[in-house]
């Protein structure tokens, strides 16, 4: 379902966490992904709820970037079948709610776009501590 690709090494590089990202193991590396975007996310939301306008769309479009460049990049759709093709699907939502939210100063469409990832996100952690408990 995955490629072996560096694309998202290289999108959570840019989010600072450099020595982190060389040392995990893929399904580490997309954890990192998503923590790295709910966080930009995150910031996002309390940026403009202060009236940051350019720090908001900074935050915005680095969570866009570790999407794009990071999650989506990481998806092989041939092999991945109907699984890797939906979750390609909803990282193409929430990127144009990203956007969208972006534009309008909608809050709620940040909010969206963090629980969908989040509740992703958090079955990749589970499967992480699962695997990690298989003797």
């Amino acid at each position: 379902m995955f490629t072996n690709t560096t694309n998202p090494a290289a999108a959570y590089r840019s989010g600072g966490i450099e020595a982190e990202a060389l040392g995990t193991s893929p399904h580490g590396l997309i954890v990192m992904l998503f923590n790295g975007a709910l966080l930009s996310i995150k910031l996002a939301k309390a940026h403009m709820l202060e009236g940051k306008t350019s720090a908001k769309a900074e935050s915005i479009n680095k969570a866009i970037d570790i999407i794009g460049s990071g999650l989506r990049a990481a998806l092989n759709i041939k092999e991945g079948g109907e699984l890797a093709q939906n979750l390609d699907d909803l990282y193409e939502y929430v990127v144009m709610q990203l956007l969208k939210a972006n534009l309008s100063n909608d809050a709620a469409l940040l909010d969206e776009a963090y629980r969908l990832l989040a509740d992703i996100g958090s079955a990749w952690t589970e499967l992480g501590q699962k695997q990690a408990a298989k003797p």
